[in-house]
């Protein structure tokens, strides 16, 4: 999908990239995905208000991937998230601030394994946001499908898990059977979207059961709700993790 430009000062010239902005990127498919619900929790995607773009730039500011905001480009369905192609592609994240849901889409979330930068994320805004549910997906494509899931809940239990499906070895931490518990969700509901916490963790699809804790809540297939979409420039150290994992051999 090519998003279209629509404002303001874009300073290509300031920028922690090595590479070329036509550069091809290496595993341009994906998801990388952070929603943070606050109360009520059973809010419905369909009945939230439209998005607030000022609160939605604010919020892009201050996440911590990113370094500045240098472009403000037309907004799109949340579920459009833009191809990545070549390298400028990468500097482009979307957000949208719903009334109580706030959500971002941001390649630098990715991981190849190395590290967990969705933990460290969540684990942030949970400081930030106390009283919030969080759940973050990240899925990208490095020949096999490297994935990190994490449901975080106010005052309560944590799950995360990241890994190579069918690869050992795995990084688990916290009890899906206690968040699952404390969201009320059922085995019957777990058996119903093949879910098997018991099985071995690169046989478990993990999103789903990420996908289970936002509910109705959870925006990402909406075509109804418009996200703002902005050009950033993200930090010297995730733009360098970047140039690595989605250019291999430089």
């Amino acid at each position: 999908m090519s998003v279209p430009r629509t404002t303001v000062s874009c300073m290509t010239d300031i920028s922690f990239w090595t590479l070329p902005p036509d550069r091809m990127v290496q595993g341009g498919g994906g998801r990388y995905n952070i929603t943070v619900v606050q109360p009520p929790f059973t809010v419905r995607a369909e009945d939230l208000p439209p998005n607030d773009p000022a609160a939605a730039r604010a919020f892009a500011e201050t996440f911590p991937t990113v370094d500045a905001v240098v472009e403000e480009l037309d907004p799109v369905s949340a579920f459009e998230i833009p191809y990545l192609a070549t390298r400028a592609d990468l500097d482009v994240i979307q957000v949208g601030c719903w009334g109580n849901v706030m959500a971002i889409s941001d390649p630098a979330m990715v991981d190849n394994g190395n590290d967990t930068p969705l933990l460290y994320e969540v684990t942030k805004l949970q400081e930030r946001f106390p009283g919030a549910r969080i759940v973050g997906r990240v899925e990208v494509d490095c020949g096999e499908s490297h994935t990190e899931d994490i449901i975080h809940l106010p005052g309560g239990p944590m799950f995360h898990a990241s890994g190579w499906p069918t690869m050992d070895p795995w990084e688990l931490t916290g009890d899906p059977h206690a968040v699952a518990a404390a969201l009320g969700i059922s085995a019957d509901v777990l058996e119903a979207h093949d879910i098997d916490f018991d099985a071995d963790p690169g046989e478990v699809e993990w999103a789903d059961f990420a996908t289970l804790a936002l509910g109705e809540a959870d925006p990402w297939p909406m075509g109804s709700l418009k996200t703002s979409v902005f050009r950033v420039r993200h930090t010297e150290s995730y733009t360098r993790t970047m140039e690595e994992l989605y250019f291999i051999g430089g």
